[in-house]
């Protein structure tokens, strides 16, 4: 199997499934080529975290070599997401003196740099630094300020940080695993890279990825990132809530899930009883109490979503809308529920932008993620807009190696 040189990875960690993406890089070309994908169970994972390092390692390895398979190509590194209810997204401010008769590259790193000099949650560290808007000499609203004159240079910005154990601890899997990680980032950017348009992101959309046990919330406005959130409610809840309120067991209610395709309609419409068969055994139950059920936990992500998009006074001001991923986002009439609860444009999207190859494989919104891990991967060696590299670069040699791989990531991002 060969190790290909000018390929894009993606490795999506997720708390109950792993999915790696490989595709190539042709000079000349927009797009990815997807050329293999793979994915298996993750039973070392629970709501985001890692809870057993061999467990999450096999179900790395396994992924990989599924795509590794199906690409013919062999991979060693790949940009990974983190997920878990430990991340934080918090409003910062860095101030500095202009070092030159112009604005520089440097300038605006030292800016955003000042930028993370905050009080962190607890056993917190910085993942992400993405500057929102720059002041000159308080003339503010500055999307860009290279090359212009000034004495004093503010950036605002939102740092993500994320849990110091909860990073050792997946570091702990990738090494296991023997993957390099090119860059680590959040799930929602990742999801936003593979689903969001050029004029969503600079209108004002919102990306709702709804995972299994977490729903990843990212909002980009002028084409720059607003608002990172993890809110602690996914689609497991949902099947949790279902296994209580029927009065059945986990895995009936997994497949009344995934088989009601009512929501949102009409009493008159929809069957008075739905059927799902499992274990060659028959359930039946009634529809109204499917649709309470599923409703009501919709209601309360979509509540928590309308919080944090007010948190950044964006609720109900997205010409964007809302753009919903991850496998809650196949329940049919979701985007009923979210229109209703948001009062936004709400739509169900799957990979599509800048992927080529067989792309098919992907159209389903549970790849978001993977697809936009194997996008931003693609930068892992290019200089960002403001000089900083993708994750600071890549890893640095010696003892530090490891944790240079979580700093922040600069600039825009993709965007």
């Amino acid at each position: 199997m060969q190790e290909h040189q000018d390929l894009a990875v993606g490795i999506d960690v997720g708390t109950t499934t792993v999915r790696c993406a490989i595709g190539v890089v042709k000079p000349g070309e927009q797009a990815v080529s997807l050329i293999g994908i793979g994915e298996s169970a993750n039973t070392g994972f629970k709501k985001g975290s890692v809870v057993n390092i061999s467990d999450a390692a096999q179900a790395i390895d396994q992924a990989v070599a599924h795509a590794e398979r199906m690409s013919g190509v062999h991979i060693s590194g790949a940009t990974i997401n983190i997920n878990g209810e430990h991340i934080t997204g918090t409003a910062s401010k860095g101030t500095v003196a202009i070092s030159g008769e112009e604005i520089m590259e440097h300038d605006l790193l030292r800016a955003e740099d000042a930028a993370t000099v905050l009080q962190l949650p607890q056993h917190h560290e910085i993942l992400s630094v993405f500057p929102r808007s720059y002041s000159v000499d308080n003339q503010g609203d500055i999307k860009d300020p290279l090359g212009m004159s000034g004495t004093r240079l503010e950036v605002d910005a939102h740092v993500v940080t994320v849990s110091a154990p909860a990073l050792k601890n997946l570091e702990k899997v990738l090494e296991t695993a023997q993957i390099r990680a090119n860059r680590l980032t959040v799930s929602s950017l990742a999801a936003a890279q593979a689903t969001a348009t050029k004029e969503q992101k600079e209108h004002g959309v919102a990306i709702v990825d709804i995972g299994s046990t977490t729903t990843n919330l990212i909002t980009i406005e002028d084409g720059d990132v607003q608002q990172v959130s993890v809110l602690p409610i996914g689609g497991n809840h949902i099947t949790n809530d279902l296994a209580i309120g029927l009065k059945t067991d986990l895995k009936v209610a997994e497949a009344v899930k995934r088989h009601y395709k009512y929501l949102a309609e009409s009493a008159k419409t929809r069957p008075k009883h739905i059927k799902v068969v499992v274990a060659q055994k028959e359930h039946v139950f009634l529809t109204k109490d499917i649709e309470l059920v599923i409703t009501a936990r919709l209601v309360e992500i979509f509540e928590a979503v309308n919080k944090e998009l007010a948190k950044v006074g964006l609720n109900k001001k997205l010409p964007g809308g809302v753009t919903l991923t991850g496998g809650t986002a196949q329940l049919p009439g979701i985007e009923v529920v979210a229109r209703e609860e948001l009062e936004l444009s709400a739509r169900t999207a799957f990979p599509a932008e800048g992927i080529s190859g067989l792309k098919e494989k992907l159209a389903r919104p549970e790849y978001a993620v993977v697809a936009g891990l194997m996008l931003l991967d693609q930068h892992k060696n290019e200089e960002t807009a403001y000089g900083g590299k993708w994750l600071g670069g890549g890893l640095k040699q010696g003892a530090d190696q490891a944790r240079s791989l979580f700093k922040r990531a600069v600039g825009k991002l993709g965007f």
